[in-house]
């Protein structure tokens, strides 16, 4: 299954060997690419192109789990990112040990739907809500490790995190002014560290 969705990104640069503003595919909607591209708001009918899309190529991964016809709630983010949630039982192989199955799996999601609508737009795959559970537990750990900073006048490092997570222990914390947050060490095991202003 994996080899065959692989062999439809041909030599496909990885996520992070391209950044979203310099991504230059030829894709099947040009019209909409230029439009978004060019920072226009994006009609209605070109979100619901968007969203078919994703949805097919989604639906065609998950046939190869006996799930094509599972469920798909779609919804905005807080970013103003498409997020599609896969709602059926049975899925926990594509979450995978610390959503790590399922992170692999949203960046072979990312590069196809960046190929066949000819620029990269945010849509994220979730897997019966677990993004969401994890989203706010992640949060929830960023409050109470900068109380627990400023509570004991130290530094709190917390566990390795993915570049997501530790994206969202920034965004948390950004905004408390009795501490400044900074990532420290090298993937897997790079992580948070929240200091005292």
């Amino acid at each position: 299954m994996a080899e065959e969705l692989l062999d439809q990104l041909d030599e496909e640069p990885t996520a992070d060997e391209v950044q979203p503003e310099t991504v230059d595919y030829v894709g099947a909607y040009p019209e909409i690419a230029q439009r978004y591209k060019n920072g226009e708001d994006l009609s209605d009918e070109d979100l619901d192109t968007i969203a078919d899309v994703a949805i097919s190529i989604l639906r065609e991964i998950l046939g190869h789990f006996d799930a094509a016809n599972s469920p798909i709630d779609e919804y905005e983010g807080d970013n103003g990112e498409l997020i599609l949630d896969v709602t059926a039982p049975n899925l926990a192989v594509l979450i995978g040990r610390h959503g790590r199955t399922l992170d692999s799996l949203q960046t072979m999601f990312s590069l196809l739907v960046s190929r066949k609508l000819g620029f990269r737009y945010p849509v994220v795959v979730d897997i019966e809500g677990y993004k969401s559970r994890r989203h706010d537990k992640i949060v929830d750990l960023a409050h109470k490790a900068a109380a627990r900073a400023i509570r004991q006048h130290s530094t709190v490092s917390l566990q390795p995190m993915n570049a997501y997570e530790r994206r969202l222990v920034h965004i948390a914390l950004r905004d408390n002014v009795a501490v400044e947050t900074h990532s420290e060490g090298i993937d897997p095991d790079r992580r948070v560290v929240i200091t005292l202003r």
